[in-house]
């Protein structure tokens, strides 16, 4: 009886299994909306899909490389003729969460003259006197083009409410204006790929510690870092919000488990193929004689 119980087990533990590994990881990674989030049940260091180990996930992270450069290619290429989509992965988290390396591993997969990345900090003179998405629309990336925001707009909902820079009346409206802005990027061809690096506590120790025993990696720290770890919960509860607020169909949220770098670097470069397949970009037909230009071609 024992033994028939522990095989029914394993029969089901392979069913489900299987069952992920079937079920798109934009599916499994989504936030939902409009559900409170508690970011404390989700698991920093978890793997919901994937590669087992590191050996595993650098290997896997390599050969989506070419199929991501392919499709890259055709969305430009389909620009060229007038096609209007491009796609704009925004990239959020915790200091230390991974958005430079983010940055330099997966988007180091495409050809940087189709990338448009913008690292956004704190607002200008000139910035603050326009609304807070004026220097965003500014960042966007052209037809063809994959953008990549390295902190995004939600620095106005998140560290605006950790430091009560704004009043709480007017940071309500914003999650309203966001909204309605990634709408109407969706509605002009921009894909919006909405990434939450989630980082443990203790993990982002590890990772400031680090900085501070290779002088090497001195410049990448600031003192400030660790005054901000003690409004941890409250930066926690910000990034809750904005994503039970923002999290909509036509600009999801993603949350990707971040403690393992080669983990994050997968999910990424997966979500993003998955995106770059579901637009299905293609090369434009030429609009001239292909065999009259061989023709002239060849008698020169």
């Amino acid at each position: 009886m024992a033994k028939k119980k522990d095989e029914r087990k394993r029969t089901k533990d392979d069913r489900g299994k299987k069952q992920q590994r079937d079920t798109p990881l934009r599916d499994l990674l989504r936030v939902p909306g409009g559900e409170r989030l508690d970011l404390t049940a989700y698991d920093a260091s978890a793997i919901p899909a994937g590669p087992a180990d590191k050996a595993a996930g650098l290997a896997a992270t390599a050969a989506l490389a070419p199929r991501l450069a392919d499709l890259q290619e055709r969305l430009y290429a389909a620009s060229t003729a007038g096609d209007r989509r491009r796609l704009l992965l925004v990239l959020q988290g915790m200091d230390t969460s991974g958005k430079g390396g983010t940055v330099k591993h997966v988007i180091g997969l495409f050809n940087p003259s189709g990338c448009r990345i913008r690292a956004f900090k704190a607002p200008t003179p000139e910035e603050r006197n326009h609304p807070f998405l004026w220097r965003i629309m500014k960042a966007l990336p052209q037809p063809g083009e994959i953008g990549i925001f390295d902190r995004s707009h939600y620095e106005d909902v998140l560290i605006a409410r950790v430091r009560d820079l704004v009043p709480r009346s007017q940071l309500g409206r914003r999650y309203g204006q966001i909204d309605r802005f990634e709408k109407s990027l969706a509605e002009d061809g921009v894909t919006v790929v909405k990434v939450f690096l989630h980082l443990s506590y203790e993990e982002q120790r590890n990772r400031l510690l680090e900085r501070l025993d290779n002088p090497e990696k001195h410049w990448k720290f600031n003192p400030g870092d660790i005054e901000e770890r003690s409004v941890w919960p409250a930066y926690r509860e910000a990034y809750e919000i904005a994503l039970e607020r923002c999290s909509t169909d036509e600009a999801p949220w993603y949350l990707v488990p971040a403690d393992r770098k080669w983990y994050r670097n997968w999910a990424i470069s997966k979500l993003l193929l998955e995106h770059l397949e579901a637009l299905d970009p293609a090369y434009p037909p030429g609009d001239f004689d292909v065999d009259e230009c061989r023709r002239r071609l060849l008698m020169t």
